[in-house]
């Protein structure tokens, strides 16, 4: 299925979730980096990207809703994105918590602070996976043929293969 959230035929869902996947990364990043060398510059940008991607995944995620709204009840999609956004409001509610805890100490936060933006990232790296099914395997927002119910890409059937159709040559 097409999203039905577009801008000059592009996904809305899909353009935006970059910026706050590569702020939340990033500052990720920046707390390694403190840890490391103890610095409280580092962790003062990271505080900042974490309130930059918040944001951001504030911004995305009406649009991703828009698009799971519009998939068919019943299908391996319509699950796929359930779990693809829930996971994401976690991900923004554990990025949320860590900001707070970091609002009156940005450049020396706790450990509780740091081990919920490790923890957001690595559910984000889940969540991303979700998302890359949705698109990639399952082809929501791509294009109106999409095999919605087609097996996860983990599984050694092809999306094709779900359809009835049989493989003839391995690439």
């Amino acid at each position: 299925m097409q999203s039905k959230a577009r801008l000059l035929g592009h996904p809305v869902h899909q353009m935006l979730i970059v910026f706050p996947l590569g702020l939340l990364a990033t500052a990720v990043i920046f707390d390694l980096i403190h840890i490391v060398v103890e610095s409280s510059v580092t962790a003062t940008i990271a505080y900042w990207m974490i309130a930059a991607g918040i944001i951001g995944g504030l911004i995305a995620a009406p649009f991703g809703w828009i698009d799971w709204f519009y998939i068919p009840r019943g299908t391996r999609a319509k699950s796929v994105g359930l779990w693809h956004g829930l996971g994401n409001l976690i991900v923004v509610l554990l990025f949320v918590a860590s900001w707070l805890l970091r609002r009156n100490s940005a450049g020396e936060p706790d450990m509780l602070a740091l081990i919920l933006s490790f923890s957001g990232a690595g559910l984000a790296l889940v969540t991303g996976w979700l998302g890359g099914e949705l698109v990639d395997r399952l082809g929501i927002g791509v294009y109106e043929g999409a095999n919605i119910n087609a097996p996860s890409s983990l599984s050694s059937q092809t999306p094709h293969e779900s359809r009835g159709y049989r493989r003839t040559a391995k690439i």
